[in-house]
């Protein structure tokens, strides 16, 4: 059984830098910043280098979107965070980074009758509604992930908290369509 390659398309990550922050200020300081505080409570900062987008809140809580790895989160904290104390603004020495989501696609290599697939799993886990999306909706407990399955076989897996997760979650799914003799 060949491993499936994963791609990680997005990561969702948050921390807390500082105990109150003045986003009227860093908005003025950070170039490429935008805040308009009738729109949104957040101060949105995006980077390139790794790329990331953050949302930067009164309350000193952040949440990084956009990244594609976790060091590439870790990097772009950092990032944030250096750029904050040239500024003269206090943060926290090393802010706890937590991973929330971690949004993956892999491509099994062969096509999935999702029909049958669907009571294969066994509808306690599984969602198959084609009429209103083509892709079968399977929710696992261990990892604990959603996994989209399209007919092309091609996957779409949401919720890890690791990249781990992620790719156990797709063995683990391979193994049960081989099992069901569905490759």
């Amino acid at each position: 059984m060949a491993g499936t390659k994963i791609n990680i398309e997005n990561i969702v990550a948050s921390t807390g830098i500082a105990e109150e922050l003045d986003l009227k200020k860093i908005e003025k300081g950070l170039e490429g910043s935008e805040y308009n505080e009738k729109k949104f409570p957040g101060l949105v900062y995006r980077i390139n280098n790794p790329k990331a987008a953050f949302l930067i809140f009164r309350s000193g809580k952040v949440n990084c979107t956009g990244a594609k790895s976790v060091e590439d989160v870790n990097k772009a904290v950092e990032h944030l965070v250096s750029k904050l104390r040239s500024m003269g603004i206090e943060v926290y020495e090393n802010p706890e980074v937590k991973i929330q989501n971690i949004v993956a696609s892999a491509d099994l290599g062969f096509d999935v009758n999702l029909n049958a697939l669907a009571i294969g799993l066994g509808l306690e886990n599984v969602e198959y509604e084609p009429e209103q999306f083509p892709g079968l909706v399977y929710r696992l407990d261990d990892p604990k992930v959603v996994i989209l399955v399209f007919g092309s076989g091609k996957l779409v897996i949401t919720g890890g908290k690791t990249e781990e997760d992620c790719k156990r979650s797709v063995e683990k799914l391979r193994r049960q369509i081989e099992e069901l003799g569905l490759a």
